[in-house]
């Protein structure tokens, strides 16, 4: 009887060792975990939910251990958690995914908090990068939240990585009218714009004969902060310059043609 008294108060010190020992190393782990997160500059969000998720899962170990130890039987106790565990994951689906996706984002960075971006169906300035969602503003001010999993699984523009970019446009000419002429007016209204860079060299040149008109493609290298004001601009500078030039700019048409029979 005393000493199976005394098994039972050796047995109870060692969970309790366990128990607390166990904890002391799991703080220490998690400590660990941040400060590792915080030298590589990881999302503040994402290192608070990984280090506690990590602790957690310690903390279950070590209290598993510590009733093992007491001789209580924790295999049942595992299976309970395992389809818990199990059951929770297959009623969040779409929830984990779009963490894992979360997870993603931060730790690639495709893009940033500023960037103006093309992704998961929609387009924008990025203004907050959670853990399941994305957050982004429209030009027209309207605030969009994209699921992350919706951003990972397709394609990413990133329209604010690289600080020029080029202007592609296309001008359409008659048959009738001067190609010289033409070229060297788009040519003439690239140089004078200052905001057009000199290098990379701008280019101007025909790109097709269609069906109704010659088409002219003019590709200058701006500023991206320009992009839009360059391209804007220039449009209304073709547009003007043609007319005071005489240049026809073709535009759909359709010819109807009436028959009359005579009975």
């Amino acid at each position: 009887m005393g000493e199976s008294i005394s098994t039972l108060l050796i047995n109870i010190a060692l969970a309790a060792a366990i128990l607390f020992g166990g904890i002391w190393v799991a703080k220490r782990i998690r400590a660990f975990i941040a400060e590792i997160m915080d030298k590589r500059e990881v999302d503040a969000l994402l290192s608070s939910f990984i280090t506690n998720i990590a602790y957690v899962a310690l903390i279950a170990f070590v209290i598993i251990a510590a009733l093992s130890k007491l001789g209580i039987q924790t295999t049942s106790f595992v299976a309970v958690l395992g389809a818990a565990g199990l059951a929770i994951a297959l009623s969040l689906q779409g929830s984990l995914s779009n963490f894992a996706s979360g997870v993603m984002i931060i730790a690639f960075r495709p893009f940033k908090v500023g960037d103006f971006i093309e992704a998961g169906g929609a387009s924008g300035v990025v203004e907050g990068i959670q853990i399941f969602s994305t957050q982004m503003k429209t030009g027209d001010n309207k605030t969009i939240i994209v699921p992350n999993s919706s951003i990972i699984g397709g394609n990413i523009v990133n329209y604010s990585t690289k600080d020029t970019r080029r202007v592609d446009m296309v001008f359409g000419i008659g048959y009738g009218d001067d190609i010289k002429k033409v070229k060297d007016i788009l040519m003439k209204l690239v140089e004078e714009d200052d905001r057009i860079l000199k290098d990379p060299a701008p280019l101007v040149a025909v790109s097709e004969l269609a069906d109704s008109s010659v088409n002219f493609i003019v590709r200058p290298w701006v500023n991206s902060a320009d992009f839009w004001a360059v391209k804007f601009d220039y449009i209304e500078k073709v547009k003007n310059s043609f007319d005071a030039e005489g240049i026809s700019i073709p535009f759909p048409q359709r010819d109807l043609h009436v028959y009359n029979h005579n009975d």
